[in-house]
């Protein structure tokens, strides 16, 4: 491995000197380097884009059929219910600071697939991604003889997996996608196991309790790993337990101690870094960073990476996190974007909010709004509704496409039904299309105040889409559709 060879003055060495070498190979060299990107999306997405089957022997069988590509480089697999893309995101920012080239899988995507799939920040290109799957989709049909119809996520992971190995990257972080126990991504152990915390979510596919939710998510940790975890409670005594089943080591991190906050991020008494300044905006980042560099701490004493206090610090200080807090100045106003698609992500905003107040410009909040009808909608709009910025704020419920929104207008008669009572004072508006919404909240004679995007990831892909001229996440382009494969 690069990072093992590397390394190798500073005293690192292979602890798995069997594992597999991937030969590297270019985009140009595939006999299929030219097929069209758009196509290969709707070829993924025929397999069934919110199809969800958990289990691993199918992506276990297709990472086979590419020669095992994920044994060539370790790394960190990183699971909880909130939290997980910050801690990605500022692992990555610290390694990269560090020099190592980095792999890693933010999700969901904003604007393009192609973010899912990124190495030191800048997301795999469209031919490249391109031919890559195409090489899995070959694969598929073969592995669904005896193993079923791989989903689109599996294939995706496979994709990830078989790109990162021919990068030749020092390193992985890689994000779970559902649970733990049987999502895609533990076909892959990278040697450190990450669980951030544990709430109520996807109770339909991993439990109905915390401890049921935590015993999905902790079972990423394996014999061999060291362990990281952020939980608290009974979600805490489940990692525990399970740490002590297969003797890991687990390290247990408090957040750290906040010692401010601005419009601009936090900073806080961090190990051995002392007062530390995180360019990720909200109180709760003070947990985060504290798991994040326990993890780094981790990837040291696994001897897969060796992270500087100097390195750990312009990390930190520069990393970035689209779509998560993150604000924008749009014509003079204003626009912080955040996915906030469950009920503590929800409550996590409402704390930033009421903390950003004094540092956002004065004048009446605008709010728009939009659920996926599978989250606990109520939950978030109780959670939001709590804000006192947002007690009078003009609120636009409104929908991004795809199908799996709360109606608009459904979700404004729970917004009046559940936030009147906690003190909101606004009727809300409905507005179907969500560039009409942006259009009405950033009006001329709206208001000054700042206009705030929330509720789901899928709302704030669209915003940033239509608001920021980004070029690492352009759009991608449309794509024929063609027709769900059967199952």
């Amino acid at each position: 491995m690069r990072l093992l060879r590397r390394r190798a003055d500073e005293g690192l060495t292979a602890t798995d000197p069997g594992r597999a070498t991937v030969p590297a190979r270019t985009n140009a060299g595939r006999p299929d380097a030219n097929v069209d990107y758009a196509a290969t999306l709707a070829e993924l997405e025929s397999r069934g884009r919110y199809g969800i089957h958990l289990g691993l022997s199918r992506t276990r069988a297709l990472l086979a059929a590419l020669g095992h590509p994920e044994r060539s480089f370790r790394g960190v697999l990183i699971a909880g219910t909130n939290g997980k893309g910050s801690v990605l995101a500022l692992v990555g920012a610290a390694l990269q600071a560090a020099g190592y080239r980095t792999g890693e899988t933010p999700k969901p995507h904003l604007v393009t697939y192609r973010e899912r799939l990124q190495i030191d920040g800048v997301p795999v290109d469209p031919a490249t991604f391109a031919g890559v799957a195409q090489e899995v989709l070959a694969l598929a049909d073969r592995v669904a003889r005896r193993h079923g119809e791989p989903t689109e996520f599996e294939l995706l992971t496979a994709i990830t997996f078989r790109w990162f190995a021919e990068s030749d990257i020092d390193l992985a972080v890689v994000e779970v996608g559902l649970g733990g126990r049987l999502d895609a991504t533990h076909a892959w152990d990278g040697g450190v196991a990450v669980v951030t915390n544990i709430a109520l979510d996807h109770m339909d596919r991993l439990g109905d309790t915390v401890e049921a939710i935590a015993r999905e998510k902790a079972a990423i940790i394996v014999r061999g790993d060291l362990a990281v975890t952020g939980a608290w409670g009974g979600a805490l005594e489940v990692i525990e337990r399970r740490s002590r089943r297969v003797a890991v080591p687990l390290t247990v991190t408090p957040p750290a101690p906040l010692r401010s906050l601005d419009r601009d991020g936090i900073e806080v008494e961090l190990g051995r870094l002392g007062l530390t300044r995180v360019a990720l905006r909200g109180r709760h980042q003070a947990a985060n960073a504290a798991v994040a560099d326990a993890t780094l701490d981790a990837l040291e004493a696994a001897g897969i990476a060796r992270i500087g206090n100097d390195a750990r610090r312009a990390g930190y200080a520069a990393v970035r996190w689209p779509g998560r807090l993150e604000l924008l100045s749009i014509e003079g106003r204003e626009v912080l974007l955040d996915g906030a698609h469950n009920p503590a992500g929800a409550a996590t905003l409402a704390e930033a909010l009421d903390d950003l107040a004094p540092f956002l410009a004065p004048g009446r909040p605008t709010l728009v709004l939009a659920i996926m009808a599978d989250k606990d909608f109520d939950g978030v709009v109780g959670a939001l509704a709590g804000a006192a910025m947002l007690r009078a704020a003009r609120v636009i419920c409104t929908a991004p496409s795809g199908g799996r929104a709360l109606p608009p207008e459904r979700l404004a008669a729970r917004w009046a039904a559940v936030a009147a009572p906690l003190g909101a004072t606004t009727q809300p508006e409905v507005v179907f299309d969500p560039r009409a919404a942006l259009d009405a909240a950033l009006a001329s004679g709206s208001g000054s105040g700042p206009v705030i995007v929330a509720g789901s990831l899928y709302l704030v892909g669209a915003a940033r889409a239509i608001l920021v001229a980004d070029p690492l996440l352009v759009p991608d382009p449309p794509r024929p559709v063609l027709e769900t494969r059967p199952r």
